[in-house]
């Protein structure tokens, strides 16, 4: 084994993902599987978590997949019970499952406010309650939460999810803190902008593109594959003394000011 490989090596490693039939996470878990990680492919839409599973499998992989409601913690109970069936043992979280909407601030509603929070933060804490308590069990995991460029300071036009970002880092730095000696790693990653079809129907004028590219050094929006050296990284032992810390993917755009 090379220097790099030994490294960096994922060999054998079972990584569950939260999100994992959507634009970001599904990449994270193809990626994760080409390391060599047998994976657990956990989204809402059971439908796109299968399509997924069925292109990991297609390329040589292996693979579990199940429909998650992330708003329910015995959801997260019963999708741990299956990766432990699968594969007895549980070595990477990534928490990432989301929603967002660009209601103007006079008309979030109470339903809107709290579903938002349930998916965008809510989960990251049942996340790591349940595959956590596993990890603390084995002595021994990664968690990686997916924080924003949201997180502080806020974007405009998406309030909630910005509250919901900044949690997910303070819970990310809470969590770590607790489990700094017990062999279990708790970070996370923050993406700049990384559009999907949806937000730029919903979020990107060629204004706002404008000021997000204005303010983005590399003057360009991120790939989702340009995410997967951070998650590698993070879930391997190459980051081993690496916890409560918020990697910043984003191309320079936390680091501009004028």
């Amino acid at each position: 084994m090379t220097y790099l490989n030994k490294l960096f090596n994922l060999e054998g490693k079972v990584a569950a993902i939260t999100g994992a039939g959507g634009h970001l996470c599904g990449e994270m878990a193809r990626a994760l599987a080409q390391a060599g990680c047998r994976i657990a492919v956990l989204d809402l839409r059971e439908e796109k978590a299968r399509k997924v599973a069925e292109e990991i499998e297609s390329k040589g992989g292996e693979c579990v997949y199940s429909a998650i409601d992330v708003a329910e913690k015995a959801e997260f109970e019963r999708c741990l019970d299956k990766t432990l069936e699968a594969y007895s043992r549980v070595d990477i979280l990534i928490n990432g499952a989301g929603i967002n909407a660009p209601t103007p601030i006079l008309e979030i509603s109470a339903e809107e406010w709290d579903n938002i929070l349930q998916i965008q933060l809510r989960s990251v804490l049942f996340g790591c309650q349940v595959f956590g308590r596993q990890m603390l069990q084995q002595k021994s995991g990664s968690i990686i939460n997916i924080s924003s460029a949201s997180a502080g300071p806020p974007l405009s036009k998406a309030f909630t999810y910005s509250v919901a970002k900044a949690g997910t880092l303070n819970l990310t730095q809470n969590i770590a803190r607790e489990w700094a000696t017990s062999g279990v790693r708790v970070n996370a990653i923050r993406p700049g902008f990384f559009p999907t079809q949806w937000s730029r129907e919903n979020f990107i004028t060629p204004d706002r593109e404008a000021a997000i590219l204005g303010h983005t050094p590399m003057r360009r929006y991120g790939e989702p594959s340009e995410l997967v050296g951070g998650v590698l990284w993070l879930a391997s032992d190459a980051s081993s003394f690496v916890t409560g810390a918020e990697i910043p993917i984003d191309g320079g755009f936390s680091a501009m000011t004028i």
